[in-house]
């Protein structure tokens, strides 16, 4: 039965949620979130900044449709003042994030290229030296250890860095730009502002990369820009957000999988006495692990479309959740339960449809090296403070721990 977006009893449609975004600790799931999953799976919500509201997509099928129809843009966003969770879109005007197919289309075949099995087996190779120097560093200095100190934030910092092509004396601007872009409690002014800057550093970092003939991400772009398969924009645009998603998202997530895995001391056991079980354990922690507060970047429905029993109408804006679709019980059984033996995991952690994370395969490869080795080299690592002690993120669009202190 199809329901239209006035509901008996109202004038304007079915009850607005305002979704105030706790800074949540630890592991926890939303309460909104959980609550529209299972009881109002289309609704309706307003975040603190823009105008209005948006419908909010929960369930797993419903989220794959509407990220997959065309009749819900991205481009068609731009311009909006949509209520979101930051004071500022995170992509820039022209980037990846904003497109729609086929212009979409046309620039991650141009990222595709840094992507390729060849240059993904090289970054797993560095990746393992990186760590090893990491870790090597983390065993002089000692007991008790800040891990986002010495390995979250250094490890995928340094691997963008490799994928892009950035010297490493300028990669700590990189993190500092980050940091600001990344998040909702930061000043408007101070999130452009931060992004301009990144923006005219790889407007240079590109403009010295034509016709090198290197395999880094800046030289693939500025090829790119050389054959018209890009312009300058579009170019500059796609590395911001490459740059952003491979240092804070991963730096999160890969944290968020460390502490999974502390405070999980069941689960730590089992994957250290059989380490074939890795890969699917990171596929289950992905799963598993609410990574960011709120939603990302909504659509705009472009002429009224039923989702999930519910007509939204033309010109609504529409966010999805990954993390309720990855949490769907229609879909994954038990889906509150991190569990290692789940043998079906079509999770969307790293989205799903045109928009889905170029850098997924380099991020497992990430994940999978800094487990691995880390317990390797460290068999006793322990959180060195209660986990109600371990600090976490205020204000940030990406959830993480502030500081993970460990013994060993």
């Amino acid at each position: 039965m199809t329901t239209t977006a006035t509901s008996p009893g109202t004038e304007d449609g079915p009850r607005v949620h305002f979704w105030a975004v706790p800074d949540l600790t630890g592991l926890a799931f939303d309460p909104l979130l959980a609550r529209l999953l299972h009881e109002e799976p289309v609704g309706r919500v307003r975040l603190p900044h823009g105008d209005g509201h948006a419908w909010l997509v929960t369930r797993y099928e419903d989220v794959k449709f509407v990220t997959t129809d065309p009749r819900f843009s991205r481009q068609a966003v731009y311009g909006r003042s949509v209520t979101r969770l930051a004071p500022h879109f995170i992509p820039m005007e022209d980037a990846v994030g904003f497109a729609d197919p086929p212009e979409h289309t046309r620039m991650r075949r141009v990222v595709a290229r840094a992507f390729s099995a060849r240059a993904l087996a090289a970054l797993r190779d560095h990746a393992q030296d990186v760590m090893d120097r990491l870790l090597d560093r983390l065993e002089r200095h000692g007991p008790p250890a800040d891990l986002m100190e010495h390995v979250n934030r250094p490890f995928p910092l340094a691997m963008v860095g490799e994928l892009m092509g950035i010297p490493e004396g300028d990669r700590p601007l990189m993190a500092r730009w980050s940091d600001a872009i990344v998040s909702a409690g930061a000043s408007r002014e101070a999130c452009e502002r931060a992004k301009s800057e990144m923006a005219r550093y790889f407007t240079e970092l590109i403009g010295r990369s034509h016709g090198t003939g290197k395999e880094f991400l800046a030289a693939v772009l500025a090829d790119a820009v050389d054959e018209g398969s890009l312009d300058e924009r579009e170019a500059v645009g796609l590395a911001v957000l490459i740059q952003l998603g491979g240092a804070h998202s991963v730096r999160n997530n890969s944290a968020n999988m460390v502490y999974a895995l502390l405070t999980h001391p069941g689960h730590l056991a089992r994957l250290r006495a059989d380490p074939a079980l890795l890969p699917g354990a990171v596929d289950e922690l992905l799963r598993y692990i609410p990574h960011r507060n709120a939603v990302g970047l909504s659509r705009i429905a472009l002429e009224d479309v039923e989702v999930g029993g519910v007509l939204i109408p033309a010109g609504d804006p529409v966010y999805v959740s990954y993390l309720t679709a990855n949490r769907d019980p229609a879909v994954f059984a038990d889906p509150d339960r991190l569990d290692f033996d789940r043998g079906y995991n079509p999770h969307v952690a790293f989205g799903h449809g045109p928009h889905y994370c170029p850098g997924s395969a380099l991020a497992r490869i990430e994940s999978e090296i800094l487990i691995d080795t880390l317990w390797t080299r460290f068999p006793g690592l322990r959180l060195a403070v209660p986990e109600e002690e371990v600090r976490w993120q205020r204000g940030a669009l990406i959830r993480g721990p502030e500081t993970l202190p460990v013994v060993w």
